[in-house]
C-alpha cells in the first residue's frame, strides 16, 4: 500500500484526466481540483488569454504557482495540465504530495477527442497531429518516469476507465489523511 495524502492525475490533453478525475473524486470521497480552473481563477482570464498575453512561458508561471497552491492541501484528486510536468519543481511537488497517476492517451485518440476543440492554445495550429507527436515525444518519459501507476485510456470510455483505476488504486493506494 502506497500512502499520498492525495491523488494526481497526469497525462496529455485528451487523456480524460478532467472527466475521470471527477468520477474517481466522487468515488474516493476527494475534492476534484482541475488545476487549469485554479489558473483561470486565480489569474482572472483564460488560458488562450494567458498565453497571448504572456506567453507559453508566462503561462507556466501561474501553473506553478497554483500547483504549489493547491498541493498544500489534503485529501484531493488533482487534474493537472498536461504541460505541468516539463517543470522539475512541479514534478517534486507532484511527486511528494500525492499518488500520481498517468493517464495514457495515443496521439490518434488525442486528434479524435479534441477535434472540435478550440480552446488549447498549443493545437491552434494546422499541424495539429504533429504538435501532439512532438508533445508526446518530449512529456511521455516525463509521465512514465513520475507515474505510481499508469492506465492507457485508448480504449476505455470515461466510466470504463473509472473502474478499471477504482480496482487499481484500491490495491495500491491509501489515503494519507485516513490513516490511523
Amino acid at each position: 500500500m502506497n500512502p499520498a495524502p492525495n491523488l494526481i492525475l497526469i497525462g496529455p490533453m485528451g487523456a480524460g484526466k478532467t472527466c475521470i478525475g471527477r468520477r474517481l473524486a466522487e468515488r474516493f470521497t476527494l475534492d476534484f481540483i482541475d488545476l487549469d480552473q485554479v489558473i483561470v481563477d486565480n489569474a482572472g482570464a483564460s488560458i488562450p488569454t494567458l498565453f497571448e498575453l504572456a506567453g507559453e512561458a508566462g503561462f507556466r508561471q501561474h501553473e506553478r504557482q497554483a500547483l504549489q497552491q493547491v498541493l498544500s492541501g489534503h485529501g484531493q484528486l488533482v487534474s493537472t495540465g498536461g504541460g505541468a510536468v516539463l517543470d522539475a519543481g512541479n514534478r517534486q511537488a507532484i511527486a511528494a504530495h500525492g499518488y500520481v497517476v498517468y493517464l495514457r492517451v495515443s496521439v490518434a485518440a488525442q486528434l479524435e477527442r479534441l477535434a472540435r476543440d478550440k480552446g488549447r492554445p498549443l493545437l491552434q495550429r494546422p499541424d495539429r497531429e504533429q504538435v501532439l507527436q512532438d508533445l508526446a515525444y518530449h512529456r511521455d518519459p516525463l509521465y512514465r518516469q513520475l507515474a505510481d501507476l499508469t492506465l492507457d485510456t485508448d480504449l476505455y470510455t470515461a466510466a470504463e476507465a473509472t473502474s478499471q483505476l477504482v480496482v487499481k488504486l484500491a490495491a495500491h493506494w491509501q489515503r494519507q489523511d485516513l490513516i490511523a
